[in-house]
């Protein structure tokens, strides 16, 4: 009983990982939304295809390329306000990454049991992409070189 218990839950979490895989790229991003990819400019569908975003885009184009982000911030300074947008990556305590990407929220049953979540207490969360938007416009860009 124990065994089929476990072989059950590795083909659950195979299907999962399939899944999610399936959605964090790109392409399935511009097939899930082609009406969105069509309104841009070539150069534009350029970028996304490629996973890049440009100053100006807005958070539907930021999405085509990079997907959700994990965590979204809001700032307030002189020149107003603006919304924040982060991409993390998951290490080991030897620096090797662990998985990236919003895998691990809620909306996708995130838990205890949820393979993104497998027991690395030295797991650390780093920071590898953000993106400021002003006005609903993207008017930063910070990335790890």
């Amino acid at each position: 009983m124990k065994k089929t218990s476990t072989l059950l839950f590795a083909a659950v979490a195979a299907l999962g990982v399939l899944f999610a895989a399936g959605c964090s790229s790109p392409e399935a991003r511009i097939r899930k939304n082609p009406e969105i990819f069509a309104r841009l400019t070539i150069e534009q569908q350029e970028m996304i295809q490629k996973g890049q975003v440009g100053i100006g885009f807005d958070a539907e184009m930021v999405k085509l390329a990079l997907g959700d982000p994990d965590r979204v911030r809001t700032r307030t300074d002189n020149d107003g306000t603006s919304e924040i947008w982060s991409y993390v990556t998951y290490e080991g305590a030897d620096g090797a990454m662990l998985y990236r990407g919003w895998y691990h929220r809620s909306r996708w049953g995130g838990g205890p049991y949820h393979p993104y979540y497998l027991d690395y207490p030295a797991r650390r969360e780093r920071e590898h992409f953000r993106v400021t938007f002003r006005n609903a416009k993207v008017v930063a860009i910070e990335q790890e070189t």
